[in-house]
């Protein structure tokens, strides 16, 4: 066994432990923050109306591919950083993260134009009860007022990630928390001389809140030494091509990748709405759930792209793989454990997010569903962390592709319109999907590994 241990994780393992561990778990909360906001705009929404909660979902769905492909092209800062730093070459540093900062303004003014462009058309297609609709479109609009700031804090808070620094992050974005449910609270139900906008309140909130966290992240980048000396920061910028060129090389990839996943939610939301707002509502609940236990293996997959990426920038190629099979090791140990706490947990779970218990029984039957996904999940997205390191970064494209788009849609429909079983059938799809996308992802891994070791 000593020996089995040695060879998957060096003789180091404790220290090796250790700093893994120093980075996931601020990670592990700061994402766990995250959910916490998006959990309290769907549990308060739908406090307020089953209505509210619908329309706060469909809005959610069409925002959730669009800013998380977008943070993916962004979050390439931290693969090409880890590379410099790994590689002594920080003095490189400040010019990238500065290129970055140009894309991420570029890129949130295309997606906020395209939205004013393109809303009322799709709410049309989608026909929607009116009032669900009407949540949407004005939820929507209020979150286009933050989408600036918060590409923007998406590359400085790769920064501070890369150095190490997630502690930071998470401070901060624990402090953003309570404020951003304090937000909901005045917004959703009219508080304070407030009107109460029910589900579209929690748009306004999020907006906020974005404003807040760009300020923080700022902050920090401006008066902590270790940041200010990258002057990332100045009035003057040469905008180089090859710049340019490398973040799109690596983040267009990595982007597209998070979107193909993302985006089938949205998709299968349009599908699932033919339900009634009940099993909309049911279903954005499920995939909060799930989200939130997604949150292990992101955060796991965010750490080992930064330890890998580092020690790949330096050559240490055993080391790197090393760390891989460390995380790998952890998240399946934890995938092993969900079943059994959302088994005896479903109640009180499905309880959070509606006292209807036309929703809440509808919830306890998707979670069922949602859980396999996330075992399945468990391995596929630490194994894309671990190839980020290594900026290998189209396999997650081709295999998210082909495992959501060509297996998991066209399967869920079909048992959905020629079995007739319903909105599980969307939940089934992705099930199959993520687990031909783990296994396609095993495989990249163990080549790509065999190329420097």
């Amino acid at each position: 066994m000593l020996n089995l241990a040695n060879r998957l994780f060096g003789t180091d393992f404790s220290n090796k432990v250790s700093y893994l561990f120093s980075i996931i778990i601020p990670i592990f909360i700061t994402q766990i923050t995250i959910v916490g906001m998006n959990f309290f705009d769907a549990s308060m929404s739908g406090h307020a109306s089953a209505t509210d909660l619908a329309g706060a979902a469909i809005a959610g769905n069409l925002w959730m591919p669009i800013f998380t492909g977008i943070n993916g092209i962004l979050i390439a800062t931290i693969p090409l950083v880890a590379h410099l730093i790994g590689g002594n070459e920080k003095h490189r540093i400040g010019e990238l993260v500065q290129h970055g900062f140009v894309l991420a303004v570029g890129i949130a003014v295309a997606v906020i134009i395209f939205g004013f462009v393109s809303i009322e058309y799709v709410l049309e297609e989608l026909k929607l009860e009116q009032q669900v609709a009407y949540v949407a479109r004005y939820y929507l609009l209020a979150i286009a007022f933050g989408v600036v700031p918060f590409f923007l804090t998406t590359v400085m808070r790769s920064i501070l990630d890369v150095f190490g620094d997630t502690k930071v992050t998470m401070k901060i974005f624990l402090c953003a928390l309570p404020i951003n449910a304090v937000l909901n609270y005045i917004f959703i139900f009219g508080k304070l001389g407030v009107p109460a906008f029910g589900g579209i309140g929690a748009g306004i909130a999020t907006s906020i809140t974005y404003w807040i966290l760009f300020f923080m992240f700022t902050r920090v980048c401006l008066q902590v030494p270790q940041y200010k000396e990258l002057n990332i920061f100045v009035s003057k910028l040469e905008i180089k091509g090859k710049l340019i060129k490398e973040y799109l090389r690596v983040g267009i990839p990595l982007g597209a990748a998070i979107f193909m996943e993302t985006s089938i939610f949205c998709v299968i939301a349009f599908f699932i709405a033919k339900f009634g707002t009940e099993i909309i509502a049911a279903n954005q609940a499920a995939l909060n759930v799930s989200t939130l236990f997604y949150m292990i293996p992101l955060s796991i997959s965010m750490g080992l792209t930064i330890v890998v990426g580092v020690e790949a920038g330096a050559k240490r190629w055993t080391t790197a793989k090393e760390y891989g099979n460390l995380g790998l090791t952890f998240n399946l140990t934890c995938a092993a454990m969900l079943p059994f706490i959302v088994y005896f947990s479903r109640n009180i779970i499905a309880g959070f997010y509606s006292t209807d218990p036309a929703v809440t029984s509808k919830i306890v039957e998707l979670l069922f569903y949602a859980i396999f996904f996330q075992m399945a999940d468990a391995i596929a997205v630490p194994i894309q962390g671990i190839l980020r390191g290594y900026k290998d970064v189209k396999p997650a494209f081709y295999a998210s592709m082909v495992a959501y788009w060509i297996i998991a849609l066209p399967l869920g429909a079909f048992l959905d319109y020629y079995l007739q079983q319903g909105a599980i059938s969307y939940w089934i799809g992705l099930d199959a999907g993520v687990f031909v996308s783990a296994l396609v992802l095993a495989v990249r891994l163990r080549w790509t590994r065999k190329q420097f070791i």
